[in-house]
């Protein structure tokens, strides 16, 4: 029991320590800067028309900064999109940064594409079977048929933290090989301003470790619940 909640606590450590420091990364850089000649959906829209993406559309959005590869179209926080700060030009790029892989073919965003529909259906149907186990063991009376919905249900759940982990090589390809040679090569931020994008683009990369842990906490949660 013990090391049960050792291993619980240090989960819950990745879930939200990764998460509180990605905030305070990207609050510290939220600052308005007047220098700067665009918000950061003007810097994403001008970047994807010069590589010829211009079918690529730049929108708001409330669920979180992403780039959705079956729409091709950009999306930002409103404060990022509106915004005209480092936070908002840095986090736009790394967005475009998933445009480029989908123009060029990217095979590991395709794949990530293809697992995280499957990862959606497949947790929806999880959380049916564990919410069901209960009414199954009492008409069945079969704790055996129990424990195989659980374990049944936790498995189906893993497989959203499985799609958070192979994320993360798509997010970094995303940030280090695509957005940060952008803004060097394209000169659009000075050499201190590049300081603190490698730091953002990191934080946008490492969300999916915390959101990778949720997922694990997500399953302990029913299972405690479950009493198994």
């Amino acid at each position: 029991m013990a090391l049960l909640i050792i291993a619980l606590f240090l989960v819950a450590l990745l879930a939200f320590l990764p998460s509180l420091w990605v905030q305070r990364v990207i609050a510290r850089h939220s600052a308005e800067r007047p220098d700067f000649p665009g918000t950061g959906g003007q810097f994403a829209r001008h970047v994807l028309d010069e590589m010829n993406l211009r079918h690529v559309r730049v929108e708001a959005t409330e669920i979180g900064d992403h780039y959705d590869p079956e729409e091709k179209v950009v999306r930002l926080a409103p404060k990022h999109l509106d915004g005209r700060s480092l936070s908002a030009v840095v986090i736009a790029a790394h967005e475009v940064g998933h445009a480029m892989q989908d123009a060029t073919g990217y095979r590991p965003l395709k794949a990530r594409t293809t697992l995280a529909k499957q990862a959606h259906r497949i947790q929806q149907v999880g959380s049916i079977l564990m919410l069901g186990a209960p009414l199954v063991m009492i008409f069945s009376r079969s704790p055996h048929l129990l424990m195989m919905e659980i374990l049944a249900g936790a498995l189906i759940i893993g497989t959203t933290a499985l799609m958070h982990l192979t994320t993360l090589p798509v997010e970094f390809d995303a940030s280090y090989r695509r957005a940060l040679p952008l803004l060097q090569v394209g000169g659009y931020l000075s050499e201190r301003d590049l300081i603190a994008a490698r730091r953002i683009l990191k934080a946008a990369a490492l969300t999916y470790v915390a959101a990778a842990a949720r997922s694990m906490l997500d399953i302990a949660y029913w299972l405690r619940v479950l009493r198994f």
